[in-house]
Parts: structure tokens; sequence; C-alpha cells
């Protein structure tokens, strides 16, 4: 999400300064690649990149070829082979071993509903979407390609120039959370719709203002997190400190009442008082988020459990991660922070955080990774 919104400042301020743009989106990836289907990158006509669709092996041409399409004023399919390694256009011998297809589009500053604009209306609100890009792998060149839908709650809006349903396979994508794939015909040509699931952003809500939450609050920012920041203490607990995060003032026993907690929640307990993070747990059992990780000893979560006796069968549910953080050696407050990150991460990715080199399946099966020959496939 993060890159997204990053696009969508640069596009604004490109818009600002009189320049174009183009969209380039990876809308198909067969075997491995850096980057998965749903990168996007931002190209505007002074060459300025923003946004990545792969480790900078595909950048070069990319640019290239958006140049050349914000002339014509017409998509382009471009189908990269980072397994031949005689390819002269993207180098020799680049490891991938991936097919990679990337549509790029010219922005029509004029259509508030060209892709930056549907891009927006996607993130404008807190809960999950769906993007539909249409592509076509027979016609490259084909006018009837872009970002054409997107979908928020249920509710489906789409260019008007493109009068297709989709709204079985978005509700699916939706339901499932999890992209997909599907073949349409559209005026008598065949076409793919890439249907990108985005999830909500994390929510990442510390209570607690010390000097070790400063690394950990930077780093939520580099990834995106939206921060909110509780304590008791104003003198800790401001925007001079933590000018990235929303800071709320108030007893534990009060302070959530402000605080909107969802299924990309993230709970951590980093007060340092043992009292306060007790009645926030006391809070927490009744608002029961996905995660919630307590800074400090084990012994700590098992007193605060046996000092609540009463509450024994909701603790033997309740997801606290304690001690927090994945075993990584941390010692620093910023090794704690990327251990914390790390675990925070892993949760909602559904991992485990093991060593990569351990896999023997791919490490990103959710990435829809089908040939093109199943592609083609009726669905």
């Amino acid at each position: 999400m993060k890159e997204i919104k990053s696009i969508i400042l640069a596009y604004h301020s490109a818009k600002k300064d009189g320049k174009s743009a183009a969209l380039a989106t990876v809308v198909h990836v067969e075997g491995s690649s850096y980057r998965g289907s749903g990168a996007r990158m931002l190209v505007t006509d002074d060459g300025k990149l923003t946004g990545a669709i792969s480790g900078g092996c595909l950048e070069g041409d990319a640019l290239r070829k958006a140049l050349m399409v914000m002339m014509q004023g017409k998509p382009l399919t471009q189908t990269y082979d980072t397994s031949d390694e005689y390819d002269a256009v993207i180098g020799v011998g680049l490891g991938c071993e991936g097919i990679i297809r990337v549509l790029i589009e010219p922005i029509d500053q004029n259509d508030p509903m060209n892709p930056i604009g549907i891009l927006e209306q996607a993130t404008l609100l807190r809960e999950a979407a769906v993007l539909v890009t249409i592509f076509d792998l027979n016609q490259p060149r084909s006018v009837h390609q872009g970002t054409n839908i997107y979908a928020v709650q249920g509710q489906i809006e789409s260019r008007e120039r493109f009068d297709i349903d989709l709204s079985i396979g978005i509700n699916n994508v939706l339901s499932n959370q999890r992209s997909s794939f599907k073949n349409i015909e559209y005026q008598g040509m065949e076409l793919t719709a890439f249907m990108q699931y985005l999830p909500a952003p994390i929510r990442l809500v510390i209570a607690g203002a010390g000097n070790d939450i400063i690394p950990l609050v930077e780093m939520a920012e580099i990834l995106g997190w939206e921060m909110i920041l509780l304590d008791g203490r104003p003198s800790y607990a401001n925007h001079q400190r933590f000018p990235n995060c929303q800071v709320i003032i108030g007893q534990p026993e009060k302070v959530f009442d402000q605080v909107q907690l969802d299924e990309r929640t993230a709970v951590l307990l980093m007060t340092h008082n043992y009292n306060y993070d007790k009645a926030l747990v006391k809070r927490l059992l009744q608002l029961k988020p996905k995660y919630v990780g307590m800074l400090g000893p084990r012994k700590k979560w098992e007193s605060i459990k046996k000092e609540m006796k009463s509450e024994k069968d909701s603790l033997l549910t309740f997801p606290m991660y304690s001690p927090v953080g994945l075993d990584v050696g941390a010692e620093t407050a910023e090794e704690i922070a990327v251990s914390i990150i790390s675990e925070i991460k892993a949760v909602f990715s559904n991992r485990t955080g093991g060593f990569l080199y351990k896999f023997k399946d791919s490490i990103h099966p959710e990435r829809n990774n089908i040939s093109l020959e199943e592609l083609l496939k009726n669905n």
C-alpha cells in the first residue's frame, strides 16, 4: 500500500509541474521474479521513477517503453524473459528464471478515473480493496488495456469505456483474500483481467513512549504502517518526539476508547509499567485484537495471568506474544525493533519467520505464478 501511496503523491507532484506520466504494472509472472504481480512504478517524462517492478534489471527498458507510451498515448504489454541469458534488452544471465509481463499505460490527466484516480479511490477507506487491470496477451498494443476497476466493501466502480461484469470474480477475491486472474471476452477480443487483492495497511498501536520506541516507529514509518501512540505522560508522548504518530494521552482503562481495532491492527505493550500494562490487558480482553505483543520477560506475562485468575478462560485464547519479537539475538533498541517488526509482519502474512534457504517449496505461494497456457484456458 505504501508504494501505491508514493505513486499517487509523485503523480500529483508531476501533474503540478506540467509533466506527463505513465504507470507500469506487473500483471503476470511465470516462474521466479524479484517482484510479483501487482508491483507498480510511475514514470514521468523527465525520467523520474517512483516504485519498482523488479530489482533494477527491468526499470531501464521499462523507462524507454514508458516514454514511447506517453508519446503515442496508447498502452503496451511488454514481456520480459529473465531466463534468457542471451536477451540483449535486459542483460545477460540475470538468474531470475522467470517470465514477467508488464502493462505500461499512459495517464490522461483530464480523466478523473485514470489509473491514478482509480488507485486513489481504492485507498481512500481503511478497507480491503480489489484493483482490476485488463491486459491483452495476444495484442500487446491493444487500446483495450489498463487499470479499469476497483472495489471497496463490495462497491464496484469502473471506467465508463469498459463495460465488463467481473462482480463474481471480485467478490471471490475479497472472500478468499487472494489475487486472481480471469479470461474475459470483450467486443470479440480475448482479454485477461488481473484482480489484485489489496489488504488495508497494518495499523500499529503502541502503548509506551520511551526512547526505545523511537527506532520502532521509524521502521514502521518506512513500511508505511499507520501508527497510534498511547501513554499517560504528555512529557514523553507528544508530536515533537513522535511526529509521524497519532498521539493519545489517557488512563489505561479509557485510552482504547479512542482507538478502532480491526483485523489489521497490532498492539504493542511497551510501557515498562507493570500496572499500566495489566490494565491495558484487561481492556484488550474485551476488544480481542489479532496481535498483542508485550515487551519484557516471560515471567511478567505469567504474573499478569496469575493475578487475573477470574479471566482465566479468556486468557487461554488471548493472542499474547510475550516475550515479543522473533529470535534474532536482539540486544539494542534498534535490534529489538527489527525483531518486533519482523514478528508482526510474519503474523499478518501467516508465516513462521523461518530461514528462507530451508524452504523446499516456493517462498511466494500466494503469487499465482501460473503458466501462460494455464492462463489462456477458460476459467
